[in-house]
């Protein structure tokens, strides 16, 4: 008999009772079909779940892969250990061999292999239900059968799947999965993880989710984009719901239309958003200058790929920091979040409209490829606490209204077209109070300092850094957006009492007490996933103390836990 559970020695698993399935194939295969009915029903079967994927920019062919991680306790971080591999069609293995040790257990087509091996040919076992198409639903249902994930389940979730495709397909599958558990049944593994009834309740959330959602909670009612991976899916999702939620949907026809055109629906009194990546972000740097001298309010999600160029354009990488800061000509002031998890992606989206609405500056929303594209269970009613109420910050106008009235703090009272009997104007020239164009030196130095003095109310209301572990801490770690949960995970698996953890979820403004931390701490090590350490170097600029230490990763992949746990190990 195979056993997993909490001592197979994987130093994950000691921590945490968890079990990590990596399935495996071509594009085009369904391995993302067998991850979404999978790590549903697993969930409602009462197990933690948490998924993400990796694949090629291709249609057809290439090499995907999805690690489901089943689990007693919640797990938000992707790890190197696989602890069963299943293998759709009769692919090369080269690609994971790093990852597959003595305890991995691969189960499918057979391949030669110096590893443990179960021959199951799923492939030729669909092909005798009808199809080979069926093979990624004989897998879900081998696997749902290896956790004892009730068949009704499975079954269900199969059938909602397949829906749109007519009865004869829905029963063709539901076989498909029967013969999974059939298969299961003749595999002697037993799984020692413990189901959670509370689990059954929560709800699986992508990160694309959470931004769309936190848009919504947030009072968007406006987007205007072009497609750009991975940040396209924001865009269809509030598409796709656009009626429930009165959002007026546009496919510019490209980003600079997209976001002039958002900055339009904020002068008219809507709450708008682009959602791009870096390369298209690039185009809207004329548009983000616009909205830094005209004060209009925007939201701008970059989900982030590595570049330049093109780059690896279905990859991760935390390489836009230093675009988002420094883009757009000339001096303003902008405000910079990036979520630290799912529901902070929700929480700082929502939070992002009120902020952008009261000091009229461009926010930004910096996740990547690995959190808009993973997924885990969420708790829905811890989830309903972090969403903020919708503050609009606009007024009525008066005969005597100026747009760009200079105000101690910098922030002026914002009109919008149409609601009241004052004039609104903007320009994108230099101008005076009322918006009317001008030259005159001292005036321009005078509309220069009142925009920038938003700055330092902004720095008042930054959101706090967020200490894990010890607050007597000798090492310190830094982490800021989707590494931090792999970070939390490292920690809990190194275990000592004189290290702590500081996350960032805004990272610019700094908040004040980023130098009271790291001054407490005689060892500090930052993570990041870029080639340049773009946070470090920030955190440098503002206070001035250059972190030696530093954990970079920027092949295209998330850090695993493995990883950061040896890093960190290496280093202290």
């Amino acid at each position: 008999m195979i056993e997993y559970h909490k001592n197979t020695g994987n130093p994950i698993n000691s921590v945490n009772p968890c079990l990590s399935i990596v399935i495996c194939g071509q594009a085009g295969q369904g391995i993302q079909t067998i991850e979404d009915i999978l790590s549903r029903a697993a969930k409602n079967s009462g197990y933690n779940v948490f998924a993400t994927k990796e694949y090629m920019s291709r249609i057809r062919g290439g090499f995907n892969s999805t690690e489901i991680r089943i689990s007693e306790k919640p797990v938000k971080a992707y790890t190197d250990i696989i602890d069963i591999l299943i293998p759709v069609g009769n692919d090369n293995l080269d690609h994971l061999e790093k990852k597959i040790t003595e305890k991995t257990l691969i189960i499918g087509e057979k391949i030669s292999t110096k590893h443990k091996f179960i021959e199951v040919p799923f492939v030729k076992i669909a092909a005798e239900l009808g199809n080979k198409i069926y093979s990624n639903v004989i897998a879900a249902g081998m696997v749902a059968g290896i956790l004892n994930i009730e068949e009704d389940l499975m079954f269900n979730y199969v059938t909602k799947y397949f829906s749109k495709y007519g009865e004869e397909i829905i029963e063709k599958n539901i076989e498909a999965v029967k013969k999974g558990y059939e298969i299961a049944s003749t595999i002697n593994i037993k799984i020692s993880i413990e189901k959670n009834e509370a689990i059954k309740d929560h709800i699986i959330m992508t990160g694309t989710e959470a931004v769309a959602l936190g848009a919504i909670a947030g009072g968007c009612n406006f987007i205007s984009s072009y497609p750009m991976s991975p940040g396209t899916g924001v865009l269809t999702f509030l598409a796709k719901h656009y009626k429930d939620f009165g959002i007026i949907i546009d496919q510019a026809e490209d980003e600079i239309g997209a976001i002039n055109m958002s900055a339009g629906a904020w002068c008219a009194g809507g709450r708008a958003m682009v959602t791009t990546s870096g390369g298209g972000f690039a185009l809207m740097g004329e548009g983000l200058s616009l909205t830094g001298i005209m004060e209009i309010p925007m939201v701008i999600h970059i989900a982030q790929r590595p570049g330049p160029a093109t780059g690896l354009p279905t990859r991760t990488v935390q390489g836009d920091l230093e675009l988002a800061l420094y883009s757009g000509h000339g001096d303003f002031p902008r405000i910079i979040f990036s979520p630290t998890g799912i529901e902070d992606a929700f929480y700082l989206t929502s939070r992002a409209f009120n902020m952008a609405d009261k000091y009229q500056v461009p926010i930004f929303i910096l996740t990547d490829q690995f959190l808009v594209d993973s997924y885990y269970n969420i708790d829905i009613d811890k989830l309903k606490f972090t969403c903020v109420n919708i503050e609009n910050y606009f007024i009525e106008t008066d005969s005597n209204y100026k747009r760009y009235k200079v105000t101690e703090n910098g922030i002026s009272p914002r009109g919008i077209f149409g609601h009241g009997s004052g004039l609104v104007s903007y320009d994108s020239h230099e101008h005076d109070e009322k918006g009317h164009i001008t030259e005159e030196f001292d005036l321009t130095v005078k509309m220069q300092n009142k925009r920038m003095k938003k700055l330092k109310a902004i720095t008042e209301d930054v959101i706090e850094p967020v200490l894990t572990g010890s607050e007597h801490y000798d090492i310190l770690l830094i982490g800021w957006g989707s590494t931090c949960g792999v970070i939390n995970e490292a920690l809990s698996v190194i275990n000592r009492n004189n290290i702590a953890f500081l996350s960032f979820s805004q990272v610019y403004p700094l908040h004040k007490k980023t130098e009271e931390y790291i001054k407490k701490a005689q060892k500090v090590i930052i993570i990041e996933n870029n080639l340049t350490a773009q946070f470090s170097k920030l955190i440098k600029l503002n206070t001035g103390m250059e972190i030696k230490h530093k954990i970079l990763k920027y092949n295209g992949l998330p850090f695993s836990v493995e990883e950061i746990v040896e890093q960190i190990r290496g280093i202290i």
